[in-house]
């Protein structure tokens, strides 16, 4: 049972090495095998949590069977009691905060909808011009057309009414900044 321990604690270092420099491929195979049989796969399946709790059943193995005189099955039963404890707490305590704790600084061009711009280069009635939209990292600058089909000069601070094909639709912010 000794060497069943040691190709898993191995095989877990392997892997886990694996999981750190492949980890996004990785999680998105293991996400394809649930997808193939139309099942979501479960939050906790991530491949860290597999991938430590296979190192920690070897290593706790490994450990139980040479510094206790238990039989094979008790070290088995306290190998997976000790396992599925540090999974639980990998899991919890490491990997779904840093899961939540992901940002970016890319956007959906539809997530502009209802934003706050300043107009760079004046937006004809019919025609476009070009929007400055502050966000937390920085600016995007975006074609515009005029929603309403007026005039609006550049400085002018206007609203994100709509997006379509790429083009943001905007409307004056405060009406007496247009000119008609």
């Amino acid at each position: 049972m000794l060497e069943l321990y040691w190709v898993l604690f191995i095989v877990g270092i392997i892997l886990a090495v694996l999981t750190i420099v492949f980890g996004e491929l990785i999680g998105g195979l293991v996400d394809g095998v649930f997808d193939i049989i139309s099942v979501e796969g479960p939050d906790f399946m991530h491949p860290m949590t597999v991938v430590g709790g296979l190192t920690i059943l070897g290593g706790a193995g490994i450990l139980l069977t040479n510094y206790t005189s238990w039989e094979a099955t008790y070290v088995l039963v306290v190998a997976l009691v000790i396992t599925l404890v540090s999974s639980i707490l990998l899991y919890f305590v490491y990997i779904r905060p840093m899961r939540h704790a992901e940002s970016s600084t890319g956007y959906s061009i539809q997530d502009l909808i209802g934003k706050v711009a300043e107009v760079s280069v004046s937006v004809p009635a019919v025609g476009f011009g070009e929007v400055i939209v502050r966000s937390g990292a920085g600016n995007a600058n975006e074609i515009a057309a005029s929603f309403d089909k007026i005039e609006i000069e550049r400085g002018a601070q206007v609203v994100i009414i709509d997006v379509k094909d790429g083009i943001v639709f905007v409307s004056p912010f405060d009406l007496g900044q247009t000119k008609s």
